[in-house]
């Protein structure tokens, strides 16, 4: 079997909306955050804006995983295929061997030439560890291969950039299991598992905590859709964390060798930096 991984990339989303924009959509909802009661608190003790104050704000990179699996499998079988014939018949001759019928049946066998391939792409949130297809509905939009110095150095004008806790080893070796499958054959003429996309999206997400008397609430907004969501909340504990490049360049030879025990794989070659399936968007200027 033949292995082949891409090379890790950090790919970041571009901003549609400014922080401007994104606290000016959340305020208009800061009552939504504290529940039914206290907007029928509010109607009712008439609330002004000054009873409402955002504590704090932050803009923060949210991570999840992007991969693209696909798999190819070429070999031969040999298969017996029964075939009916009129009850008259009692033997058939073809390409000079004689059939004899049994039953009204004669019985052809052959060598079946098989081709398999599959292809599938998954989304994981980068905190969770969770398969979450939802995110894939990001990949529409603008973004640019960045490094995890980028990153860092991004912290330094406020910007909270989450860490994954997802390991895109342990994601890896998770979806070329599935990809793995029995292969019913006499001769396996190819057998590949192609990991084409290992990326580590980052979107970027606004963050509000309002108070209201003596309670506190968070409300999200989405910097690539524009949804908001009263039932948000921040990641203050992560800033100005500084970002190590190993914390993505950990998909080696070791993450196949796990599928060596217990298999009937008999050699196992691997590749690493296999061409991507395709290129990020590019980013918007």
């Amino acid at each position: 079997m033949q292995v082949e991984i891409a090379e890790e990339r950090i790919i970041l989303l571009a901003d549609r909306f400014s922080l401007d924009h994104a606290e000016g959509r959340a305020w208009s909802r800061r009552a939504d955050a504290f529940g039914t009661g206290a907007k029928l608190g509010g109607l009712l003790n008439r609330a002004t804006s000054e009873d409402y104050e955002c504590v704090y704000r932050e803009r923060r990179l949210q991570p999840f995983w992007r991969l693209h699996v696909s798999t190819v499998a070429a070999y031969e079988r040999t298969r017996s295929y029964s075939v009916a014939v009129s009850p008259s018949v009692r033997g058939v001759e073809i390409a000079g061997q004689a059939l004899p019928v049994n039953q009204g049946h004669i019985v052809l066998t052959g060598l079946e030439s098989c081709r398999d391939e599959s292809a599938r792409a998954f989304a994981f949130d980068g905190l969770t560890r969770l398969e979450t297809p939802a995110l894939s509905a990001y990949d529409s939009y603008a973004s640019s291969v960045v490094d995890a110095e980028a990153l860092a150095a991004a912290t330094t004008s406020g910007t909270v950039v989450v860490p994954p806790d997802a390991k895109a080893s342990m994601l890896v070796r998770e979806v070329m299991a599935g990809a793995i499958g029995k292969i019913d054959a006499d001769r396996v003429l190819e057998e590949r598992v192609t990991v084409d996309v290992v990326d580590l999206v980052y979107r970027p997400v606004y963050a509000f905590r309002y108070r209201h008397g003596a309670k506190e609430a968070v409300i999200e907004f989405d910097g690539l859709t524009g949804a908001t969501h009263p039932d948000g909340a921040t990641f203050e504990q992560y800033l100005g964390k500084i970002l190590e490049p190993k914390f993505l360049l950990d998909v080696g030879v070791e993450t196949v060798n796990i599928f060596v025990p217990g298999t009937q794989l008999v050699r196992i070659v691997v590749e690493q930096g296999v061409k991507h399936l395709a290129p990020p968007p590019a980013a918007q200027t």
